[in-house]
């Protein structure tokens, strides 16, 4: 006797981005279905990674993240040709850490140039993150626009408080950008319609509803960003159908897990600690809807691809 599995209907669907140019744009987005649930829809681009780059050295970095890139973490440029020459990067992000206005204050121009010698260096997609200080990410990211008209940049974080600046020059210079929202699905609706009534085409836009890593509120993250995935594939919200970003390396490899040595407590090899931690928060933001996730650790990244190589296998 036959047994017919119930399904889900879905109604709506993910809107596919292309991020870059080139021959190494990438497409993000096109679900039809809730994330890997592929007996019920499609999910026909697999997320991306993209691996994590300062424009100054890191300081306070556990080794175990510093061990990678130990050689080059002084020259952004040299870390992200690393990346994509030897760690087979498809995507990078460069924190703009440097223009944190509490810490160097660099100047925009000056990160602008920064973004152009690394988006010149690169052939793969850039994500170029600011520091969430309204008055300096306008500031700096319209400048990168600007300098880096011709590169089809993904600019972010693009908030309520800065968005009109920032997203116009992305318009104007033919930029995607980021709509980050403080972990709240009306916030990040409003935002999107916000960015829509601008002039910002729906294919120009990700969406950041701001992440953490495990044991340092994921769960809430993740409730949130489920909410999304269903308000746009169920409900039929087409303000919550973009694809998903998650700037989560900051996040997984901040936590005090990550920094106590080998001989603290029972929690085993440090560097072991901070590339599972990394990978496990990875995967469960993967299960959540995320597109694109931000990473650190190589090792970290080669789990989180041989996860999603097994999910998505026919």
């Amino acid at each position: 006797m036959a047994i017919d599995v119930p399904k889900t209907p879905y109604s709506g669907k993910v809107k596919e981005i292309k991020l870059g140019k080139g021959d190494k744009a990438l497409t993000i987005g096109g679900e039809s279905s809730y994330p890997f649930y592929l007996f019920e829809g499609t999910m026909p681009n697999k997320p991306k990674i993209a691996m994590e780059v300062w424009d100054s050295t890191p300081e306070e970095w556990a080794p175990a993240a510093v061990e990678p890139f130990a050689d080059v973490i002084n020259d952004p440029v040299a870390w992200a040709k690393k990346c994509v020459q030897v760690y087979g990067a498809e995507m990078i992000a460069l924190q703009l850490v440097s223009t944190d206005p509490n810490g160097q204050n660099r100047g925009a121009d000056e990160a602008a140039a920064v973004v152009k010698k690394v988006a010149d260096a690169i052939d793969v997609p850039l994500i170029v993150w600011g520091v969430a200080n309204h008055e300096k990410d306008t500031l700096t990211l319209t400048k990168v626009a600007e300098v880096c008209q011709d590169k089809r940049l993904i600019l972010g974080p693009v908030e309520e408080k800065d968005y009109k600046k920032i997203a116009a020059a992305a318009i104007g210079y033919k930029h995607t950008v980021v709509a980050s929202t403080p972990i709240d699905i009306n916030l990040a609706k409003q935002l999107n319609i916000l960015l829509g009534n601008l002039g910002v085409a729906d294919d120009m836009v990700v969406v950041d509803p701001t992440v953490s890593g495990i044991g340092y509120g994921l769960e809430y993250c993740y409730s949130v960003m489920e909410r999304m995935r269903m308000a746009g594939l169920v409900q039929q919200d087409e303000k919550l159908q973009f694809p998903i970003i998650c700037n989560l390396a900051k996040e997984a490899w901040k936590g005090k897990e990550v920094h106590q040595p080998d001989d603290t407590s029972n929690m085993g090899n440090a560097r072991n600690r901070g590339i599972l931690m990394e990978a496990m928060s990875a995967l469960t933001l993967l299960l959540a809807g995320g597109d694109v996730i931000i990473m650190r650790h190589p090792e970290a990244i080669k789990l989180v691809k041989e996860m999603v190589a097994d999910l998505t296998a026919a």
